[in-house]
């Protein structure tokens, strides 16, 4: 096989020619019930991040800005939203080979069940990437935050030699125990997988890292759920054993014992979004002075459906480490640590703190007979003289006037009819109607 081409960077490095090397698949993830209610009209992927983008636009701007302009996105719970900002997002030039295509779970003649698994939705989209030249099959995670160039990865699989390369983060201890442990040795091999190993039994599943982050306690590698298969390797692995259906439990640990299976060490910042903890975190990460995650890097854009909204318009107020999208109207208010989407009005003398408002999908005075999209109530956003801490308040939520929203008792789990606990966290579920004075 031949290697693919390599172009030199001014700096005079040398990057994999992505275009027809590789090729993506984007994981769409199941019901995603950690991440409930976000989850509960949407698929996880299609969850909004950072007030103006969905969680498939990480890895699908990865794959644009390191050349990989063919994706498949594999879908199949919840998922009209996630098609609908999909088709309206990436479209491509007609005069390139570039696509996001969206692959739907079908019946076959071969099977007539849902998607069983990780490995189980690729095995069974292949005959539909077959068509398409490539010497390698980047499988990507619809539910995470990070920023990765993957021609480097890919670089990375060719010069080891590997069958399969598996991206790893140094993980310490405390947080070994959430993720599947790949040991290795000096050369990056992996020698062994442990899936999410207990505290008591991470003696020995140290592997060699840096001198830096050896003194941090850095010395598990986690997998990041990222794989690259050369193509025939892939192919053999998922047809020798139709009855494994997940890669991390699976097809991995299979890939160890016979083949060569590689680490990619990746020490930027990266976060599962598997939770409703994981999601708030990440989400206010990016509204601090110097977010780890970088959302106004100019060399890696963070792309979306452009929707041609006004500009926020912020009057009398004081905002103080927040991200307000655009389209949004802030009136006479306090907005501290939080987010505040796209098309969001907060109303006079409103106090939110530490909140995530996922927007809406129109302005609260847009007449019903106007709007394209008809979904919840009449007046979305939040009354004046409300107080919002703590809370995540989905799309096309209306919040009333006076309206308090805290977890003032400091509950972990709970649920009621218009709102629910979780992770300490109060989320309002998308389209929902809190009245006017109402106490949460």
């Amino acid at each position: 096989m031949n290697a693919p081409q390599t172009n030199a960077t001014p700096g005079g490095s040398q990057f994999v020619d992505s275009s027809l090397s590789a090729l993506a698949i984007i994981l769409g993830g199941g019901a995603g019930t950690r991440l409930f209610p976000l989850t509960k009209l949407r698929a996880k992927p299609a969850v909004p991040l950072a007030g103006r983008y969905r969680l498939i636009d990480v890895p699908v701007s990865n794959c644009i800005n390191s050349g990989i302009t063919r994706v498949f996105v594999l879908t199949q719970f919840n998922s009209a939203s996630l098609n609908r900002h999909i088709s309206q997002a990436y479209r491509f030039d007609r005069f390139s080979n570039g696509f996001v295509s969206i692959l739907a779970a079908e019946q076959t003649p071969a099977s007539k069940d849902w998607f069983q698994g990780t490995a189980d939705a690729v095995r069974r989209v292949i005959p539909h990437v077959d068509g398409y030249r490539h010497d390698y099959t980047l499988i990507l995670s619809g539910d995470q935050l990070y920023s990765m160039d993957y021609r480097e990865m890919i670089r990375h699989h060719e010069e080891t030699g590997a069958d399969v390369t598996i991206g790893t983060i140094p993980v310490t201890s405390d947080d070994a125990p959430a993720f599947g442990i790949l040991k290795t040795d000096a050369d990056h091999t992996i020698t062994e997988f442990h899936e999410k190993p207990s505290a008591d039994k991470l003696d020995g599943k140290e592997s060699p890292v840096s001198q830096d982050l050896e003194d941090q306690g850095r010395v598990y590698l986690a997998s990041m759920g990222i794989y690259i298969f050369s193509r025939d390797v892939l192919r053999d692995l998922l047809e020798s054993n139709v009855e494994h259906h997940d890669f991390g439990k699976q097809i991995i640990p299979e890939a160890i014992e016979g083949k060569k299976v590689v680490s990619y060490p990746f020490t930027g910042y990266w976060s599962d979004i598997g939770t409703i903890r994981s999601f708030y975190d990440a989400n206010l990460m990016l509204a601090e002075p110097n977010p780890e995650f970088d959302l106004y890097d100019p060399d890696r854009p963070l792309y979306t459906n452009a929707r041609m909204l006004p500009p926020a318009k912020i009057e009398s107020s004081f905002v103080q480490q927040s991200l307000i999208a655009e389209g949004s109207v802030v009136v006479n208010s306090q907005v501290s640590k939080s987010v505040i989407g796209i098309r969001s009005f907060v109303g006079h003398n409103t106090t939110i703190k530490n909140a995530i408002f996922m927007g809406a999908d129109h302005y609260p005075w847009q007449k019903p007979e106007n709007r394209g999209y008809v979904e919840g109530p009449a007046k979305p956003g939040i009354g004046e003289e409300s107080y919002v801490e703590g809370a995540i308040i989905d799309k096309n939520v209306s919040i009333g006037k006076r309206c308090i929203i805290k977890n003032r008792d400091n509950i972990e789990e709970a649920e009621h009819e218009n709102f629910y606990i979780r992770d300490g966290i109060v989320v309002i579920p998308k389209n929902t109607q809190i009245p006017d004075d109402t106490i949460i």
